[in-house]
């Protein structure tokens, strides 16, 4: 099993002919589904009223995001699946749900972690 991130901009979503609480049940559907297959290990959105900082090793705080990093998700979920084919196959499932195309990306197994 591995694990993998999905994940996709807040202004990605095409609202254009569906109402944002029908885009938020169906995607709420889909974390359900998730759940009960298994596969689902966390996920939420990133809050955009609350600024990032960067913290460094001797604890100095500075605001703002790497800026190579500054257009990070709005939503975003951690699945572990089977298959790959199985991580696009959740991908294209929320996909659906969200109105938004999903970026997929798979973490490295680190035993440590």
């Amino acid at each position: 099993m591995s694990a993998y991130l999905l994940a996709f901009p807040g202004g990605a979503m095409d609202l254009t002919d569906v109402p944002l609480d029908r885009v938020s049940e169906e995607s709420h559907a889909a974390v359900r589904e998730a759940k009960a297959a298994g596969v689902w290990v966390f996920g939420g959105g990133i809050l955009d009223e609350v600024a990032p900082v960067r913290v460094a090793a001797d604890g100095s705080v500075t605001p703002g995001a790497h800026p190579e990093h500054a257009g990070l998700p709005g939503g975003f979920a951690v699945l572990r699946t089977a298959s790959r084919a199985d991580a696009e196959a959740w991908a294209a499932r929320f996909a659906a749900a969200c109105r938004a195309p999903q970026g997929l990306w798979q973490f490295g197994d680190d035993p440590e972690s």
